[in-house]
């Protein structure tokens, strides 16, 4: 059966969710342009042809990842309840045991970015949004008298550093630490840093 013709937008949307496939599958170090043509059943020139090196189509995956997350990140935190409740559920989506993209992958581009200035960008752009995005929904819990933090950008900056250390550990090293034990230190860190009792429910 012939393949449906598609756009060009289209065609790379394509692409780069099964680079993001092959990459989280077999690492950025291995994976080939022949890995993601097979994977779509396409020739390496269709890929070579929107994406010139393999370099390129990497960081535009990741690129690509990165704005899903980000998406998904102003979708939650733009809900119309209190700035406690958006923050807490930013957070758990966020957190290694909730529902954010692959942490395999995301670990795979910290590591490849060492070395990679242009996926080094994309990552750093990640993560200055990611912060930007909590330092401001926590800022409006703290005008609006929902709980107490004198520095919002240090307590973004902590929040995520907890958040990306256990993702690694419950990636790399099965077992290491329970998941519900690592929900129970986001929560108890996202209380302490707020001034709240961890044990109290999140305010309607």
């Amino acid at each position: 059966m012939a393949r449906v013709r598609l756009s060009v937008a289209e065609r790379r949307g394509e692409l780069l969710r099964a680079a993001i496939e092959q990459i989280e599958a077999r690492g950025v170090a291995a994976v080939r342009i022949a890995d993601v043509a097979s994977a779509l059943g396409v020739s390496n020139a269709l890929v070579l042809y929107h994406f010139s090196t393999k370099e390129q189509l990497v960081a535009a995956a990741f690129r690509h990842a990165a704005e899903d997350d980000l998406a998904r990140l102003r979708k939650l935190l733009g809900r119309r309840t209190s700035a406690l409740r958006r923050l807490r559920s930013a957070v758990r989506w966020y957190a290694p045991t909730g529902q954010a993209k692959g942490w395999r992958l995301w670990i795979e581009g910290w590591a490849a970015a060492l070395r990679d200035p242009a996926l080094r960008e994309v990552t750093r752009d990640l993560d200055k949004q990611w912060k930007a995005a909590i330092t401001e929904v926590i800022a409006e819990g703290v005008a609006a008298g929902e709980f107490r933090c004198p520095d919002p950008t240090g307590t973004a900056l902590r929040l995520t550093a907890l958040l990306d250390g256990l993702a690694v550990q419950l990636t790399s090293y099965a077992g290491a630490v329970p998941r519900t034990r690592a929900q129970q230190w986001v929560d108890e860190a996202v209380a302490r840093e707020l001034g709240l009792d961890a044990r109290a429910p999140t305010p309607p």
